[in-house]
């Protein structure tokens, strides 16, 4: 079996077939696993890279039938079953391919150098060195008017990563960083978000969506919903209402699928999230799987399920039992089922926002919520004992322990 990606779908495939008579190879271009819903801590300051990542190698190193391949897959072939990389080619009898998302600026690539996107280690490492540059620049500029465009930030997107991401900069500029600088107020940052629908976090209940900008706006971030870019530079966003000059701007407001749909020949939807069947496999391609956001799939209640490292888990352990039925020559499970636990979001310190469906936690217990289950997930005694500790101590203190500028 081939696993094209070590991401969360890819580790529990290969992780599911644990002692199956499989001969597993696992491809990714980096050398790292990351617990993607924590980048955002680590764009602001408030972890490091190391706290919520991990060597692919180390966390399959105690597993006999599984081999780790760090390479760049450009491509596979279908009917050799072959997948391509780097110059070398891979067989398989069964292929899983985990590839993730990439950034969606809507037909406009050209705005990623200005707005980066929040996807990689080294996205959260750039943003980071964007957002603590620009207090450094502003402490020496004299001229009012720039200084003014470089204490801007602007998020676009109001997804979950991007209320958490305006409300961390919020943070870092009211409540990190005042007494570091005699020259500028940092508290004096223009935060803004914005958001093209009608309502943040539109996967959310309506409350929890009202809730998340009340207490956005109570941290001084200006929320614009029903507000589209139209342009985007090095020097600011250009909207339908007018022009906001930004020092930094930050990309969360969409995905796309990897270009897996290409390599397979696959049917897709516009996103190019491919089409799977009911057992996640590639119509026509029953030893092709496809998981994880690369794949789109109708839920329950007719809802496609969502682009969550839940979901992508989910994936990945189902198509691990199936490929071990098969090769035992078991019957195999009954369709995959997505079951969802619930939707999280932090806003802020001491706000979140839980969605259960019925059940919605907001304030201090939905964030302590949220809070327990990013510790709980995270991979290893060390870095949920790490991310704990670092927490608490800017919880009491009000400081970002990474606030370093280094080359992303």
């Amino acid at each position: 079996m081939v696993v094209i990606g070590g991401g969360f779908g890819g580790l529990e495939a290969a992780r599911a077939l644990a002692g199956a008579p499989v001969a597993i190879t696992l491809i990714d271009r980096q050398n790292h696993h990351t617990f993607q819903p924590l980048l955002y801590q680590v764009a602001t300051a408030a972890l490091s890279p190391a706290d919520i990542a991990w060597p692919i190698r180390g966390l399959l190193g105690r597993q006999a039938n599984v081999r780790v391949v760090m390479a760049t897959v450009t491509g596979v072939d279908t009917q050799k079953r072959e997948v391509l990389a780097e110059g070398i080619t891979v067989p398989y009898d069964f292929l899983v391919v985990a590839t993730g998302a990439r950034p969606s600026y809507f037909g406009h690539d050209d705005w990623a150098a200005a707005a980066p996107e929040l996807k990689r280690i080294e996205d959260a490492t750039r943003i980071r060195q964007r957002l603590l540059l620009a207090f450094e620049r502003a402490e020496l500029i004299a001229d009012p008017a720039e200084q003014k465009r470089l204490l801007t930030f602007v998020v676009v997107g109001g997804g979950p990563t991007g209320v958490e991401l305006a409300g961390a900069i919020a943070e870092v500029a009211r409540e990190a960083l005042p007494r570091n600088f005699s020259r500028i107020d940092p508290r004096t940052a223009r935060v803004v978000l914005i958001e093209a629908g009608p309502r943040l976090l539109a996967a959310f209940a309506e409350m929890l969506s009202a809730y998340a900008r009340r207490a956005l706006e109570r941290m001084g971030v200006e929320v614009m919903t029903g507000a589209a870019v139209t342009g985007c530079d090095a020097g600011g966003v250009d909207l339908a209402s007018g022009r906001i000059e930004a020092g930094t701007v930050v990309w969360a407001a969409g995905v796309r699928a990897s270009p897996a749909a290409d390599w397979l020949d696959a049917p897709h939807d516009g996103a190019g999230r491919v089409k799977v069947a009911p057992d996640l496999s590639v119509p026509g391609m029953p030893e092709v799987f496809v998981i994880g956001d690369t794949a789109t799939i109708v839920g329950r209640k007719g809802r496609p399920v969502p682009g969550l490292a839940a979901a992508a888990k989910q994936m990945g352990h189902y198509v691990g039992a199936l490929i071990a039925a098969r090769v035992k020559g078991a019957p195999p499970p009954p369709p995959f089922r997505y079951r969802n636990f619930g939707d999280l979001a932090t806003v802020g310190r001491n706000a979140a926002v839980v969605d259960f469906g019925t059940l919605h936690l907001t304030g201090l217990i939905g964030w302590l919520f949220w809070s327990a289950i990013h510790i709980y997930f995270l991979i290893g005694l060390r870095n949920r004992l790490v991310v704990a500790l670092t927490w608490l101590w800017s919880y009491l203190t009000l400081q970002r322990s990474a606030r370093l500028i280094v080359d992303p």
